[in-house]
């Protein structure tokens, strides 16, 4: 009697490319999404960046607008050994002290050894309302020594860790908001350019080069010097954002009348057609959910470009304003080279807008290779 030995991967191949072909669309986009090692990390970023900026007043250890006595002081230096040589489970900070260097006689910040400031976490400090509606004073860490600044301080003594976290509910909520109303309007008229053609496509279409071709920050500065300066800051913040969403939408208009020309003589879309459906049932309940993993993609990619256009803004002083606090808003005092010199640390909102863009474009980069699962 002759056995047959076992085929190998020859058998295994077929069966696992038949069961790939069984998977829906989403199921196949989040199989090639986990492969993507990059897009996974760029997520991972995100999700923290934005749990951190949800629970921003529970992560700051200093409100906001507090002060210390002097400006500019540099960031608290974690410890676990102390100067003896001890180790500690509890991590601690030095309290700091200005003094002149002997020989230069500049003034520097030195470490006091005899003033240690041990952190506690889960610490009852300063009284907030999270998200406007429920009272607490619970923070991650804090000392009961005094204020703990672990990315230093500004120019007026006020913390700049807390600053960055409640400057990223502006800048990352604005490009979110900001690509909704894109999203809305690059939807509406690049269906409608895609669809119809002739005339309407023609129109829209230079007005979307028309657009595209005025130089960026050119058009910003005209379009932000409408804004009244007297208007209050949340008016401000929505008049950011439609000027954002005005110039943001040409981008998709484009993707949704490229994928619309190829969808339209798909035989499902023909079939609603004479069916008796209207112009709108066909574009809206047909063509673009058969492109949402296209539009994804599209949203992804423009967000960064959301966000770096309200810090440029801002950075400028055509965008928001003090009191309110954004990431652009925090890198108006790194204008000065002397400044940014003597003081780096001011520079941290600008670490987390380079973060926050690389994590949005490997998460885009991710989303498009997906969005095609079939392709090796």
């Amino acid at each position: 009697m002759i056995k047959e030995l076992p085929m190998g991967n020859a058998v295994s191949e077929p069966q696992e490319e038949e069961a790939l072909y069984r998977l829906s669309q989403w199921q196949l986009i989040w199989r090639k999404f986990k492969k993507h090692k990059a897009a996974v990390v760029g997520g991972w970023v995100l999700i923290i960046l934005y749990l951190l900026t949800i629970f921003a007043q529970f992560f700051s250890p200093v409100p906001i607008d507090e002060r210390a006595e002097k400006g500019f002081q540099p960031p608290h230096k974690l410890h676990f050994v102390d100067d003896q040589g001890r180790f500690g489970l509890r991590p601690f900070v030095y309290e700091l002290k200005q003094t002149r260097d002997p020989v230069t006689f500049e003034s520097i910040w030195v470490e006091d050894k005899e003033k240690k400031m041990p952190l506690r976490f889960f610490y009852r400090g300063w009284e907030y309302k999270l998200w406007g509606l429920f009272p607490s004073n619970l923070h991650l860490f804090g000392s009961d020594e005094g204020w703990v600044h672990l990315f230093g301080t500004d120019k007026l003594g006020r913390d700049m860790f807390s600053r960055v976290l409640h400057g990223a509910q502006i800048s990352l909520s604005i490009g979110l908001v900001g690509i909704v109303v894109s999203f809305v309007i690059g939807c509406i008229l690049g269906g409608i350019s895609g669809y119809f053609g002739g005339t309407p496509d023609m129109i829209i279409q230079r007005v979307i080069e028309f657009l595209m071709s005025i130089p960026t920050i050119p058009l910003w500065m005209a379009l932000s010097a409408a804004v009244p300066p007297d208007w209050p800051p949340l008016r401000v913040y929505f008049g950011i954002t439609v000027i954002l969403a005005i110039i943001g939408w040409t981008g998709l208009a484009r993707v949704v009348r490229g994928k619309l020309l190829e969808l339209r003589a798909e035989d499902y879309v023909m079939a609603a057609q004479f069916a008796g459906a209207s112009e709108s049932r066909v574009i809206f309940r047909h063509l673009l959910p058969g492109m949402t993993s296209y539009l994804i993609v599209s949203l992804t990619l423009s967000v960064p470009g959301m966000i770096l256009g309200e810090t440029a803004l801002s950075f400028l002083g055509l965008g928001l304003r003090p009191p309110v606090v954004s990431w652009g808003v925090l890198l108006q005092q790194a204008q000065n080279v002397q400044t940014l010199y003597l003081y780096p640390w001011i520079l941290w909102p600008a670490v987390f807008v380079i973060v926050v863009v690389l994590a949005f474009n490997a998460l885009g980069d991710g989303l498009r290779d997906a969005a095609d699962p079939y392709t090796r």
